[in-house]
């Protein structure tokens, strides 16, 4: 069993920088895959970044790029997500999710609100 607690979200305003991070608690393996998702309200729920525990297959929605920087402390089983540069568009609850298999995330956490005002 995996469990997930994110923290780290909070308001801002346009052109801030938020880190949220992600503890994991359970056993897991480099071949793991690690994903925050975003959903905003009205919208369907997007992945934003992903990446193997073992820290490869890193993957960016195209709206995050450049901006955005996934990332884990192997030691402290923790997921990161660094934001920078945020636009109001980025607002939304963010989740932790974690896919032992590669096909669907079997694992979530209760999520962490990001706004970002103009």
């Amino acid at each position: 069993q995996v469990t997930l607690v994110e923290s780290g979200g909070g308001s801002v305003q346009a052109g801030g920088s938020l880190k949220l991070s992600c503890v994991v608690s359970g056993g897991i393996a480099s071949t793991f895959s690690m994903a925050w998702f975003r959903q905003a309200p009205g919208k369907e729920r997007e992945r934003v970044a992903s990446m193997k525990w073992g820290a490869y297959n890193i993957y960016y929605t195209d709206s995050v790029k450049g901006r955005f920087t996934i990332s884990r402390d192997f030691a402290k089983k923790t997921l990161f997500l660094q934001m920078s540069d945020l636009k109001p568009e980025d607002t939304g609850k963010y989740y932790c999710a974690v896919s032992p298999s590669g096909d669907s995330y079997a694992y979530w956490g209760q999520g962490t609100q990001v706004t970002v005002s103009s």
